[in-house]
């Protein structure tokens, strides 16, 4: 994998960089597993809802399998291919059966391997397997909360869990975060780290890259008037002179949002780390 800096012949280029991931498939997309992506550009019955989105180049959603549900029938991967709908690379598995699905790469997965799901297959990388059979201390990716929902978190580019060890029922299980939480010993997840680690390292560069990443321009609430975020007004640079608010009056960057009724404290052993 390599990062291409491009070199700064105008203001556009400078600092502007790409991610070259290896191993990726000159290939197009297996049309049995495209569906249509409507644009929303962030606004629902026409009224802006989430901000800062728009525009963007036309897109097909990858229909990819979470569960990888097909329990001990190998697969065999055709390619390793970009989605441009999330971070991480994604991987078409030829089934024996003749099946075809997208799944999670992950970092170490090549064209032509043979891949498995299980509850006891072998602990190799790109397998999925039960929390129970796997050895403590292996990394793992695309894990399961439920049973039998599939994986739902530890899915981006780059990122990797680690099974520290197996508490009765439960599994515990230490995010990238710091964050220590219990699972369920019967849920799914992947051996190994996700795909395209260098993502982060990516530099846009350019306002017009960005808009056709369906990025709409951000405006700082100091540089409006008062009658449009509380953070406006004055003569020329002022402190916002109150704790941080959204443009209705919410308080922002700190305030707690986690529903008392839906909340998984319980399930947390350790809180994740501040930076």
């Amino acid at each position: 994998m390599a990062i291409k800096i491009y070199k700064k012949n105008n203001a556009g280029r400078r600092n502007m960089s790409v991610v070259k991931p290896e191993g990726v498939t000159d290939r197009p997309p297996e049309k049995s597993l495209l569906a249509p992506l409507a644009k929303k550009a962030g606004r629902s019955g026409g009224k802006i809802s989430v901000r800062h989105q728009g525009g963007g180049a036309k897109r097909r959603y990858r229909i990819v399998d979470f569960r990888q549900d097909k329990l001990n029938i190998p697969g065999r991967i055709a390619s390793i291919e970009k989605d441009p709908n999330r971070s991480a690379l994604i991987a078409l598995i030829h089934y024996a059966d003749g099946e075809k699905r997208y799944i999670l790469a992950t970092n170490e997965m090549r064209q032509g391997q043979q891949i498995i799901s299980g509850e006891n297959t072998p602990i190799v990388n790109g397998n999925r397997l039960l929390l129970k059979n796997i050895p403590a201390g292996t990394t793992i990716c695309n894990i399961e909360m439920k049973v039998g929902k599939g994986g739902q978190i530890v899915r981006s580019a780059g990122t990797a869990a680690v099974l520290m060890a197996l508490d009765g029922a439960m599994a515990q299980i230490k995010l990238s975060s710091g964050e220590v939480r219990l699972i369920s010993r019967d849920c799914y997840a992947t051996l190994g780290q996700v795909s395209n680690f260098e993502h982060g390292a990516e530099r846009i560069g350019s306002a017009g890259r960005a808009r056709h990443m369906n990025h709409r321009p951000g405006v700082r609430g100091s540089a409006m008037n008062p009658h449009d975020h509380p953070h406006g007004g004055g003569e020329g640079r002022q402190p916002i002179g109150m704790h941080p608010k959204t443009p209705w009056g919410k308080p922002a960057l700190g305030k707690k949002t986690r529903k008392r009724k839906h909340q998984s404290n319980k399930y947390i052993v350790s809180r994740r780390q501040k930076k």
